[in-house]
């Protein structure tokens, strides 16, 4: 399917959504929703907020579907830039949370000191590539995981993060090189804890 012909599709699906379609609804759910929850989860660290937050985006969408202008973006790009809002505000929520102490915040990531079952160098480095993403300043961490896990293009993760292509660009090269440093500096950690 072109570019062109899914742009058409996704027109008519969200025109038949407008209209109160739930079938419409549910078919861009098939196509969307694990694209979603794999970049919601990964910006956020945790899989139930990210179920959550595609939740939100096809709510959204049922309620909005008539502002949905295919001349402005894809489909594709304009659920990523709800789901992106959304991971916002949720990160915005918990930084502030956690600052008045309103909750302890759990991270679900790997234990960076691998337990003795855990000591098998892949998932060593899964931890500490992990960890580093999750440090990445959250722009960053988004340019880069809508690029590898949606597989989207430098234009449409500028529409989705409503930023420039040169501006994604330099995120994604702020974020490869912070990743490479970490994952070198991790490298060197686990070799001298080797010796």
């Amino acid at each position: 399917m072109t570019t062109i012909e899914a742009r058409r599709e996704g027109a008519c699906i969200m025109t038949a959504i407008a209209e109160g379609d739930r079938g419409a609804l549910m078919r861009l759910m098939d196509r969307h929703s694990r694209g979603l929850r794999g970049v919601a989860a990964r910006f956020l660290g945790n899989e139930e907020e990210a179920e959550e937050v595609v939740q939100d985006v096809f709510i959204r969408v049922w309620r909005k579907a008539h502002r949905y202008d295919p001349a402005q973006a894809a489909v594709s790009t304009w659920l990523y830039r709800i789901a992106v809002n959304l991971c916002i505000d949720r990160q915005r929520r918990r930084t502030f949370r956690q600052i008045v102490g309103l909750e302890e915040v759990v991270e679900d990531l790997a234990d960076p000191t691998p337990s003795a079952e855990v000591q098998v160098a892949d998932r060593a480095r899964l931890a500490a590539a992990r960890q580093a993403i999750t440090a990445l300043p959250g722009r960053q961490r988004m340019a880069l995981l809508l690029a590898v896990v949606a597989e989207f293009s430098t234009v449409e993760i500028a529409a989705a993060m409503e930023t420039s292509a040169g501006s994604v660009e330099q995120l994604l090269v702020r974020a490869r090189r912070s990743l490479r440093g970490s994952l070198a500096a991790s490298e060197r950690e686990r070799g001298d804890e080797s010796t």
